[in-house]
């Protein structure tokens, strides 16, 4: 993804989304080429000239400081997600254009301490997954609660491509297409992040080209930072459950998060997940169906 395109197009479409109206301006009554705001507004609101605005609307964020930046959240009404990603765009900027775009050809590698958390959590579904949202470990009701992602035709277990490349997703997830929104919010902050990680360059291109829904919500420039929240599942065992979900950053290894799940003690889920650990000893490399008919 170059850059200076995103720089623009992001500014330019937070731009768009807010009339004068919203922010207090007095307009003439004259019918506008663009929706949103001008230029020249945007610069008026956030207390720079409009030739310095101009120039960082056209993707040209370094030098600009923290103070510039805050104004122009403000002055385009950003959500929290959307100044953090203003913030690494500008730190990306700042680490400047020469650096050569890096593989990462292996899943980042857990340390065995976090390998021995997860699966001592042997009553919840644990994940862990990197920023391209590939799956980098599970314990064993993990495994089970995902195991669609586990055995999808695409390869290794990735959120993104199942989401958009599998054509059981969009019955696996309740609310399939709200978890489509924030995995490709997630997955343009992660760009952000690192623009130079090729593999997560080769994974957007590749969802693009093959995935229409991506590319609709590509162009969006919606970003999302994945906070935790309530996940609903139709499981192929277990039937409907309605889970909780927190997000742990690995301090020790930030490109990773663990995502641990569960239910309200004594609802229908968590009687629904206690069943599941009894099938998730019978994964023995057998079916799901055929797991399923042995409980």
């Amino acid at each position: 993804m170059d850059h200076r395109s995103e720089v623009r197009e992001f500014l330019s479409s937070r731009r768009a989304r807010i009339t004068p109206e919203q922010v207090g301006l007095a307009t003439d009554g004259s019918v506008r080429r663009v929706p949103g705001l001008r230029r020249e507004e945007v610069a008026a609101l956030a207390g720079v000239s409009v030739d310095y605005y101009t120039r960082v609307e056209r993707g040209n964020l370094r030098g600009v400081s923290g103070r510039v930046l805050n104004a122009l959240a403000r002055a385009l009404r950003m959500e929290q997600d959307e100044r953090m990603y203003l913030f690494a765009l500008a730190r990306a900027a700042e680490s400047g254009t020469d650096r050569a775009p890096r593989n990462y050809s292996r899943p980042a590698a857990l340390r065995p301490s976090v390998r021995a958390i997860i699966d001592g959590l042997v009553g919840l579904p644990v994940t862990v997954s990197d920023s391209r949202m590939q799956m980098v470990a599970a314990n064993a009701l993990g495994r089970a609660l995902c195991a669609p992602l586990f055995d999808s035709p695409d390869g290794l277990a990735n959120h993104a491509r199942f989401i958009f490349l599998d054509p059981r997703a969009d019955e696996f997830w309740v609310d399939w297409e709200d978890l489509a929104a924030e995995a490709v919010g997630s997955l343009r902050n992660a760009v952000a992040r690192d623009p130079y990680d090729q593999d997560l360059s080769d994974l957007i291109g590749e969802l693009a080209t093959r995935s229409d829904r991506f590319r609709q919500l590509w162009a969006s420039r919606d970003v999302y930072v994945h906070k935790g929240g309530l996940m609903r599942i139709n499981h192929a065992v277990i039937g409907r459950v309605d889970l909780t979900y927190e997000i742990l950053r690995l301090e020790t290894q930030p490109e990773l998060a663990m995502l641990a799940f569960s239910a309200e003690t004594g609802s229908p889920s968590h009687d629904a997940l206690t069943l599941l650990a009894s099938w998730a000893k019978t994964l023995d490399g057998s079916s799901v169906d055929d797991a399923r008919h042995r409980l």
